[in-house]
């Protein structure tokens, strides 16, 4: 267990996607006060163009665009005394350090760089029960990255850790915090959750962006953790953007399932989270709990699903039902062979009488998969093509035809703690074997969908009358909202401002009501959990993705804007929680 008295330790973010600002770290780096500097790179689609990269050349495999921000910004590091810790070594840790060491090289540099590996279990896929993926991925924790900084290790590249590992480690390496440490440990994940998006957390996609006074070049967020996991959530001076309650909360409910929050270190308890505004542009995370991991970790399981191929057709005027009935019976005549898969989409756009062709015009797309290229490349984009004179009158589509391409699928594995050989290997080549934690427990999901009277719950306002007048409003009038993918899931996470309007949502917004809101989830499995310290509800929709981002099932692949829907749906709102500006 840490002093209460140790300092606390400042970590940033500069990195929140493979392709995220370049100039980042360098800004961060000369922004401010920095003990470490992490950067988030790895995604699930990113894992998998990994994976196809070092099937093509075993060197590869890593985040290239990382070398290129170390080439320009190592020596301000180290003359700063700033430790960099990311997961840009991807499926290739070992390339990755080595790589950098001919950038250190080159500039006659000496950093101290460590890596851990272990995470990659394709080699075993098989006998540990995860099929034959193109790659399989454990999500390791922190105290492989906490050995790395003990050791003075001053770069640290890690494979598949959890994003929130990134700032775990470095917590455990400062505070001296044990595997039982459960509720420091959560906090701090709670703090690497926060920041692993980066400007997500300073007014990036925010709902209510509006009110974030510069999103031209929002700050990239940093924490400042203290002994016992509490933190604050802040940004370098003079930058854009915005931290503020509603940024962190938003944050928070970003592809997230229920109150447990499992990792491999410890499960978090989202439902302990008590947030403040302590000063501008600093929010203040506190409370929070932890209780001890699962036995299992999660594995990112990547396969190639098989090629895939679309054709949009544009249909413009009247009759447009007419119209996509007949393209798709001539197109489904025309071809050759059907492919495994065939789906048909018609996105009404089209308004009657209007002043632009663009705005008469509606799509049908039509998507084909299959195993066999043959079925799904130019013969059959072909046959969408020739059809052309001979069909609806416009006929036109928004691109050439097109041979296709391979898609990946995503599916989660789950493998035991002690299943994976997580290994750290020191500046000086040592390699220090992390053990698995003794203390778990199986994990049991907390779908808490209803508002205890112990949590504050009014049972008054189940009465009819209790709410008085209401109005049609947009959802989005009083709430904000933040959606994201996991896996063949996504999840929608509904938030709003106060108590009064609180009770209101987690009362109205049931998991009824949010399918007949959002028709697309009417036949899928939908699970809510509720979460008064931060005022939202979260929902998990199982299987709108298909198969994963990669297999492209609906055309928002990760649900990034399933909650900006949700948000544009009407529903009876309560005057009494409106305030002046919303009416």
């Amino acid at each position: 267990m840490a002093s209460p008295t140790a300092p606390s330790l400042r970590v940033g973010n500069c990195s929140g996607f493979y392709g995220d600002r370049f100039s980042a770290m360098r800004e961060m780096l000369g922004g401010g006060e920095l003990d470490v500097l992490t950067g988030d790179y790895l995604a699930e689609l990113t894992m998998l163009i990994l994976a196809r990269d070092r099937a093509k050349d075993a060197s590869t495999g890593y985040a290239k665009t990382f070398l290129q921000q170390m080439e320009e910004c190592m020596g301000i590091a180290l003359d700063r005394g700033v430790r960099i810790v990311v997961n840009a070594g991807g499926v290739n840790p070992a390339g990755l350090v080595q790589a950098l060491q001919t950038i250190a090289d080159s500039l006659g540099l000496a950093p101290s760089i460590a890596h851990l590996y272990g995470d990659d279990v394709t080699s075993r896929s098989t006998e540990l029960g995860l099929g034959s993926p193109l790659s399989a991925n454990a999500y390791l924790g922190g105290f492989g990255i906490a050995r790395c900084l003990a050791a003075g290790a001053d770069i640290v590249v890690t494979g598949r850790v959890t994003d929130a590992s990134l700032v775990v480690g470095p917590a455990i390496h400062h505070f001296d915090w044990g595997r039982e440490d459960f509720d420091e440990l959560a906090g701090a994940t709670v703090a690497g959750h926060v920041i692993e998006c980066g400007t997500q957390a300073t007014g990036g996609n925010l709902s209510f962006f509006r009110e974030i006074p510069d999103l031209m070049r929002p700050g990239f967020p940093i924490v400042e953790i203290e002994a016992d996991g509490s933190s604050v959530v802040t940004k370098n001076p003079g930058t854009g953007g915005a931290v503020t309650v509603d940024t962190v909360t938003a944050q928070l409910l970003y592809e997230v399932t229920d109150a447990r929050y499992a990792g491999p270190d410890v499960t978090t308890r989202l439902d302990s989270i008590a947030l403040s505004q302590e000063a501008q542009d600093r929010v203040r995370i506190s409370g929070v709990r932890g209780e001890a991991p699962p036995p299992e970790l999660k594995v990112s399981l990547n396969s190639i699903g098989g090629v895939r191929n679309e054709v949009s057709i544009i249909l413009t005027g009247l009759d447009i039902e007419a119209k996509a009935d007949l393209v798709r019976r001539q197109v489904e005549d025309a071809l050759p062979a059907r492919p495994r898969e065939l789906s048909w989409e018609l996105v009404r756009t089209d308004r009657t009488d209007s002043p632009t062709e663009q705005l008469a015009s509606a799509r049908l797309t039509v998507v084909a998969r299959d195993d066999d290229r043959e079925k799904v490349g130019r013969k059959f984009s072909n046959s969408v093509i020739e059809i052309a004179l001979g069909s609806v009158p416009g006929f036109h589509t928004t691109a050439p035809p097109s041979a296709g391409s391979t898609y990946g699928v995503f599916t989660p594995g789950y493998i035991t703690q002690e299943d994976v050989d997580h290994t750290a290997v020191l500046p000086d080549g040592k390699r220090i074997p992390i053990a698995a934690p003794e203390v778990t427990t199986d994990l049991v999901p907390a779908h808490t969908d209803h508002r205890a009277a112990d949590d504050g719950g009014d049972a008054a306002s189940s009465h009819p009358d209790y709410w008085g007048p209401m109005r049609r409003l947009p959802l989005g009038t009083i709430a904000g909202a933040r959606s994201g993918d996991k896996g063949p899931n996504a999840n929608i996470g509904v938030w709003v401002r106060d108590e009064a309007a609180f009770d209101w949502l987690a009362e109205a917004l049931t998991i009824e009501q949010l399918r007949r809101m959002l028709p697309e989830c009417a036949d899928l499995e939908v699970t809510r959990t509720v979460l008064p310290n931060l005022h939202a509800v979260n929902f998990v929709l199982a299987g709108i993705l298909g198969e994963g981002v990669a297999y492209n099932a609906r055309f928002d692949p990760q649900a990034k804007a399933l909650g900006e829907w949700l948000r544009s749906r009407t529903i009876d709102i309560p005057e009494l929680v409106l305030t002046e500006a919303d009416q």
